[in-house]
C-alpha cells in the first residue's frame, strides 16, 4: 500500500506538471460542424453583430471557420457562437434562425405551460424535434447558459438515456454537461447498469470540474480494477482541496486499505448509497414514502426490496409506499394486485362491492374493487368495476400504478356481451393499443381516402400528382351529391402549398382558405417567429393525441405550417390523421 501511495504521488507529480505545459500551449480550437448551413455568409453577418461599433473593417478579419480575431495589441479570441443540439435544422425544415426574433421571456413562459402539461406521444416528437434542433439562441431577455439549460432540462425530465448519451457526445462541452452528465450515471447506477455509467467516462473529451462527477470517475476505476489510476486521480483531487470524509472512507475500503469501512447508510445521494451498500456488510435498508424515487429504482434492480408475500397488510405506511414506488417503476404492477389479493373481505363486502368500498382507506378499497372484479362473471359489472378502480388510482395520483394492467384486464372481457352504456370506457381503454400500427385504407371515391394521401410519403412526384388530381377533381365534378370535407381542403391546401397545380376549371368546386388560424399566430407568422409558432402548436395538441383533435384544430395546425414551409412536420401529421385506418 506504501508503495502504492509513493508512486501515486510521483504520477501527481508528472500529471501536474503536464498539465501545466498543456494550458500554456496555443492549441487548436474546436469547432462546432455546421456543415449543413446553406448560407455561410449571413452566419458570418450574425457572428459579427455582437461586436462593439468601434470596430473597423481594418481590425476584423473573418476566416471559414466562422472564427473571428481582432487586432489590438495582439490578437484576441472571440467567443464562438454556441450550437447546442442534435438535430440539423433541415432534416425538419427549420432553419439556425428559428429562435432569432422570439423574446426571451416569452419562450421561457409558453416552455413553462408545457412543462406542466403531461404531453402525449405526439405531442412530445415535435418538442424534441423543436428543443434539440441545432439553432442560434435568442437575441433577446435570455441569456445562452439559460437557453440551453431549457434543453437539457427537458432531457432530464423525458429521461431517455441514448437520448442523453447522443446529446453528450455531440455537445462536449465542460460548460454545459455537469447536471447532464450526473442524470446519467445516476440514473444508469439506479437500473443496475453499472457499466453503462462508467462508459460516459471514455466517451467524453472534457470532464467537468465536478466533484460528484470525479468521485464517480474514482468509482468507476475501482470498478473496472484500475486502482493504480484511481489512487492516482484520488491524490489530485484531495490535493487540489477535495474533502469527504464519507467518499474518503468508502475508497480505503474499496481499496483494500481497511477491513472495515466503519460507515453509516447515506442517502445524500445516489453514489453515496451504492457505495454504502458496497462497504457495509449485512447491508439493511427498509424505503419509506419519503425515500427518494432513484433509491427506490435502486433497490429494485438491486433485488433489495421487501417481497410481496413478507408485506404487513396492517402497516399502512408500507403499504402507500409500495403503491406509490408501482407507480414510479419500481415495483410491477402485477405485483401490486398480487399484493390487493391478500386482503381478506368478507362475502358481503364482495357483494355489496359498490357500496362498501366507500367506506374503507383508498388502499383497500382498491384491493376490493380488484377482488370483485376477479370473481364477477358479467361483462358489465367488470367494466363497471375497473372504471372506478382506474378512478381510485388516478384520484391518488397513481395512475401509472394500473395503466397496463388496465389495458391486459379489459381485453379479458368479450366486447359483445357488453351493453352499450359500457362500450364507451371500453372502447376509450382499447383505442390506446396499436395505433400507428394501423394500415391505411383506400377508398378512391373520396378525396382525402384516396391513393393521392401518398403523395406526403414521398412516393409520387409532382407530376404524377398533378394527373392523379385532375382524374379524381373530374369524377368529383360529375358527383352532384360529393361535399368537400374539411380533411379534403387540408389535403388540397397542402398540395397547393408545394406548388401542386390545380386546374381553373375546379377551382369553383373548392371552399379553401378557412383554417380560422388563431389570431397570435397568425401574427407570430408575420413576425417569423417559428419556434415560438411551434412551442404554441405543442401547448394545443397538449395531452391529446393528434388523432383526438377535431378537424378544425387540424385544419388551422396544417395551414400554420403550409404558411412557414415546415413539410416534413406537417406531411407526419398528415399522414397520422387525414387517411382512413384499420
Amino acid at each position: 500500500m506504501k508503495i502504492l501511495k509513493s508512486l501515486s504521488k510521483k504520477f501527481s507529480f508528472l500529471f501536474f506538471v503536464l498539465i501545466s505545459n498543456s494550458s500554456n500551449s496555443n492549441e487548436p480550437i474546436d469547432i462546432w460542424d455546421l456543415e449543413n448551413i446553406k448560407n455561410e455568409d449571413s452566419i458570418k453577418l450574425e457572428s459579427n453583430k455582437n461586436l462593439p461599433n468601434d470596430f473597423t473593417n481594418s481590425n476584423v478579419i473573418s476566416n471559414n471557420s466562422n472564427l473571428i480575431y481582432v487586432e489590438q495589441e495582439e490578437k484576441i479570441e472571440s467567443n464562438k457562437i454556441e450550437l447546442i443540439g442534435l438535430y440539423d435544422p433541415a432534416e425538419n425544415d427549420l432553419n439556425l434562425n428559428m429562435w432569432d426574433l422570439s423574446d426571451g421571456e416569452k419562450i421561457i413562459k409558453i416552455i413553462e405551460k408545457i412543462q406542466n402539461i403531461e404531453l402525449s406521444n405526439d405531442a412530445q416528437k415535435i418538442y424534441e424535434k423543436i428543443i434539440l434542433t441545432n439553432a442560434f439562441p435568442p437575441e433577446k431577455n435570455i441569456s445562452i447558459d439559460k437557453f440551453i439549460n431549457l434543453k437539457i432540462h427537458w432531457l432530464i425530465k423525458k429521461d431517455n438515456l441514448d437520448l442523453i448519451k447522443e446529446f453528450i457526445m455531440k455537445n462536449d462541452q465542460e460548460k454545459f454537461n455537469s447536471e447532464l452528465i450526473k442524470h446519467y450515471l445516476d440514473k444508469n447506477l439506479s437500473l443496475g447498469k453499472i457499466d453503462n455509467a462508467c462508459e460516459i467516462f471514455s466517451i467524453i473529451k472534457t470532464l467537468p470540474e465536478n466533484d460528484y462527477i470525479l468521485k464517480y470517475k474514482i468509482y468507476c476505476l475501482i470498478q473496472k480494477d484500475q486502482k493504480e489510476i484511481a489512487q492516482l486521480q484520488y491524490d489530485l483531487i484531495k490535493e487540489a482541496g477535495f474533502k469527504d470524509n464519507f467518499f474518503d472512507k468508502s475508497f480505503n475500503y474499496l481499496m483494500g486499505y481497511n477491513n472495515n469501512s466503519e460507515i453509516r447508510i447515506s442517502q445524500e445521494n445516489l453514489l453515496n448509497f451504492h457505495l454504502s451498500y458496497l462497504s457495509i456488510k449485512n447491508f439493511s435498508f427498509e424505503p419509506n414514502e419519503n425515500t427518494k424515487k432513484i433509491i427506490w429504482q435502486y433497490l429494485s434492480s438491486n433485488n433489495l426490496l421487501t417481497k410481496v408475500n413478507d408485506i404487513d397488510l396492517e402497516d399502512r405506511e408500507k403499504i402507500k409506499s409500495f403503491e406509490k414506488a408501482t407507480n414510479d417503476g419500481s415495483y410491477k404492477q402485477s405485483d401490486l394486485l398480487d399484493l390487493y389479493t391478500r386482503f381478506q373481505f368478507n362475502i358481503y363486502q364482495i357483494i355489496s362491492v359498490f357500496d362498501a368500498y366507500r367506506l374503507l382507506p383508498n388502499h383497500e378499497a382498491r384491493a376490493l374493487l380488484y377482488q370483485a372484479f376477479l370473481v364477477s362473471k358479467d361483462p358489465d359489472t367488470q367494466i363497471k368495476l375497473l372504471e372506478i378502480l382506474k378512478k381510485e388510482f388516478d384520484d391518488d395520483r397513481l395512475g401509472k400504478a394500473f395503466d397496463k394492467e388496465l389495458l391486459r384486464l379489459i381485453q379479458t372481457i368479450d366486447r359483445e356481451k357488453i351493453s352499450v352504456e359500457n362500450l364507451e370506457f371500453y372502447e376509450l381503454q382499447l383505442s390506446k393499443l396499436g395505433k400507428d400500427k394501423q394500415k391505411i385504407k383506400y377508398n378512391n371515391k373520396i378525396l382525402h381516402q384516396s391513393k393521392i394521401i401518398n403523395y406526403f410519403n414521398g412516393n409520387i412526384s409532382k407530376e404524377k400528382i398533378e394527373k392523379d388530381l385532375d382524374k379524381m377533381l373530374k369524377k368529383i365534378k360529375k358527383n352532384k351529391k360529393y361535399y368537400f370535407s374539411t380533411k379534403d381542403n387540408i389535403l388540397i391546401e397542402s398540395l397547393i402549398s408545394d406548388g401542386i397545380k390545380v386546374p381553373e376549371k375546379y377551382e369553383n368546386m373548392l371552399d379553401l382558405n378557412k383554417s380560422n388560424i388563431p389570431t397570435d399566430i397568425e401574427v407570430m407568422i408575420n413576425d417569423g417567429e417559428i419556434a415560438m409558432i411551434l412551442l404554441r402548436l405543442v401547448e394545443i395538441i397538449g395531452e391529446d393525441d393528434l388523432v383526438d383533435l377535431g378537424t378544425e384544430t387540424i385544419y388551422f395546425i396544417i395551414s400554420t405550417l403550409n404558411k412557414l414551409n415546415i413539410d416534413k412536420i406537417r406531411n407526419d401529421i398528415i399522414l397520422q390523421v387525414i387517411p382512413v385506418k384499420v
